[in-house]
């Protein structure tokens, strides 16, 4: 009995060591993936706020460009002289102001993105060796 005493206390510290192996690899795929969903819902948002701030400057110009088209019927010696451009162009107004702020957002989210990889499961992968490389040069 005292012969299998140390092979059995050898095969149950690699079990182990196995063990804890297995979940490290599985804590690190799991911080992997977090730290992906996150970069790419980052992402996702900039460019949602992107496409809103375009519909905004799209439709600013627009109302622009018709407040002109009225105003230029206003200033010209024909037709009744009332004054319609002017709600076109505080409409233009706010929208290229929506725009504006959407537009700031998005840069400020892009900004804040990075490329989708997992730098902190990276990270902790190379301290996970670097202590296992020590330990085995101690042995």
């Amino acid at each position: 009995m005292a012969a299998e005493s140390p092979t059995h206390d050898l095969s149950q510290t690699v079990q182990e060591i196995s063990e804890r192996a297995s979940l490290l690899v599985r804590e690190e795929i799991e911080l992997a993936k977090a730290e992906v969903t996150e970069k790419i819902t980052k992402l996702l948002r900039g460019i949602v706020i992107g496409v809103a701030a375009g519909f905004f400057v799209s439709i600013g110009a627009l109302f622009l460009l018709h407040g002109m088209a009225w105003l230029a019927w206003y200033v010209l010696p024909t037709g009744d002289k009332l004054s319609f451009f002017w709600g076109f162009f505080v409409i233009a107004g706010l929208l290229f102001l929506l725009g504006g702020v959407a537009g700031y957002l998005a840069a400020k989210f892009f900004k804040q993105s990075t490329p989708p990889v997992p730098s902190m499961a990276i990270d902790e992968a190379g301290k996970i060796k670097r202590t296992f490389m020590r330990k085995k040069k101690n042995h």
